[in-house]
């Protein structure tokens, strides 16, 4: 059978198993990435995840280690937080969604003990799919630190894009993205965003991705505002393909992404992560259907969730992943 013109993913999470978090060990991770990646070969999904169980942290499990994993290994960077620091960290509108600070920056930031070319390893050694690998942008992760050394977070932003870039340097995995979360809710600052993004997509090897979304903390949208404000941000990426949230937006918005520059592949978000029903295969159908009449036919070049899976019932996103291959499937007319 011929490959598919529209390739199937996951952007990246998967919810944590039980018996993972009652009795975390090396081998435990082991099993459980490999089960995710299985649940995932199973159900047809072309370009496999890990889960980002690399990051698990039965600790911030409210961020899944999208934050913590990253910066708390970096140097120029404390753990210890005072109250000090807590209160103004409370009080500070960007972070109004988080319970604690994840750390302080003291110093130049620098790799430290971050070592992501060993997280990927693990899972592309039990994957049989090609592999995605995902890591958190330096967008987000400036906007999340609390700064006492860097004059402005943009420098900030690139000090850790430079850490961020020679980690990729070094990553075998067939696509990496690059998750941005919190930049759709400030999209005035695009252009520094830009700018210290490009430094790490220059540097991956393979098949450079960015997802972007506005917010999956606990299950709720923590941005507001519309795709049409990022449209020269997403233009100024030098990405292969963007994996963007559109199934739990307005139908409307996907005009936006006329505009997109055609180099660019389109990755259509067609399964809503923010609610429990699980889609059907007429329904993911329909909705590629309808973006290929917005777009034009042959823009999509992934479906995948808005959003990763981790806060969901494991059931839940079972099903949600099976409906994406069906729902392609049954759009090509492989049913």
């Amino acid at each position: 059978m011929p490959a598919s013109r529209i390739q199937t993913t996951t952007v990246g999470s998967y919810p944590v198993p039980d018996w993972l978090v009652a009795l975390p060990s090396e081998q435990a991770l082991i099993d459980a990435t490999r089960t995710v990646i299985h649940t995932q070969e199973m159900a047809g999904i072309d370009l496999v995840c890990d889960g980002e169980l690399y990051r698990f942290d039965v600790n911030h499990p409210e961020t899944n280690g999208m934050i913590e994993f990253f910066v708390r290994p970096m140097s120029g960077v404390r753990r210890e937080i005072g109250l000090a620091e807590w209160l103004a960290f409370k009080q500070s509108k960007p972070h109004h969604f988080r319970s604690r600070p994840p750390a302080v920056v003291v110093g130049p930031v620098g790799p430290g003990a971050l070592d992501l070319p060993t997280a990927c390893a693990r899972a592309k050694a039990l994957a049989t799919k090609p592999l995605k690998f995902t890591l958190t942008g330096p967008h987000m992760l400036a906007k999340m630190l609390l700064d006492s050394h860097y004059k402005h977070v943009s420098e900030l932003a690139l000090a850790i894009a430079d850490v961020l870039a020679e980690q990729v340097k070094h990553i075998d995995a067939a696509v990496i993205q690059v998750d941005e979360a919190n930049l759709p809710g400030a999209p005035d600052e695009w252009k520094w965003a830009a700018e210290a993004m490009n430094r790490v997509l220059r540097a991956i090897p393979t098949t450079p991705a960015v997802h972007l979304c506005f917010g999956n903390y606990g299950g709720q949208t923590i941005q507001k505002g519309g795709w049409g404000n990022l449209l020269d941000y997403l233009n100024a990426l030098h990405v292969d393909h963007i994996v963007m949230e559109n199934a739990h937006r307005p139908v409307e918005e996907l005009e936006v992404f006329k505009g997109l520059r055609p180099e660019i592949g389109f990755g259509l978000g067609v399964v809503d992560i923010k609610q429990t029903v699980v889609e059907s295969a007429d329904e993911i159908a329909r909705a590629i259907e309808r973006a290929d009449k917005v777009l034009g036919p042959g823009r999509i070049k992934y479906i995948h969730p808005d959003c990763g899976f981790w806060m969901l019932k494991r059931g839940i996103a079972d099903g949600k992943i099976r409906a994406l291959a069906r729902g392609r499937d049954l759009y090509e007319g492989r049913h």
